[in-house]
């Protein structure tokens, strides 16, 4: 394996008795961008997330906000929600250790 790519370790057994496949990510060709604006939309047949960067200095001032939108990524109904599942367990795994993220204001 190389350092461009990832094992995850096997999970147990469904009940069935058989043993799932491994999973092998190559990280080879992915990108990183960073997102400080997401918004979602969905139809029956999938959700779309938009990733943005707000470029507006202050907000509060009123006016109107510009956002660079970057990335659109489209999945299926059943993604999205292991998508959902996934980073709520991540997000209450960082709130246990760094306190509660409040996004009220």
């Amino acid at each position: 394996m190389t350092t461009s790519e990832k094992q995850n370790k096997p999970a147990a057994s469904p009940a069935g008795g058989t043993t799932p496949a491994q999973i092998r990510w190559i990280e080879a060709a992915m990108q990183t961008a960073f997102a400080n604006v997401v918004n979602v939309q969905s139809t029956r047949e999938q959700v779309d997330l938009f990733f943005g960067t707000n470029r507006t200095w202050n907000p509060e001032t009123g006016g109107e906000v510009t956002v660079d939108l970057s990335h659109r990524i489209i999945l299926t109904p059943f993604a999205a929600k292991r998508l959902a599942t996934v980073l709520g367990n991540v997000l209450s795994e960082y709130e246990s250790r760094f306190g509660a993220i409040d996004i009220s204001a």
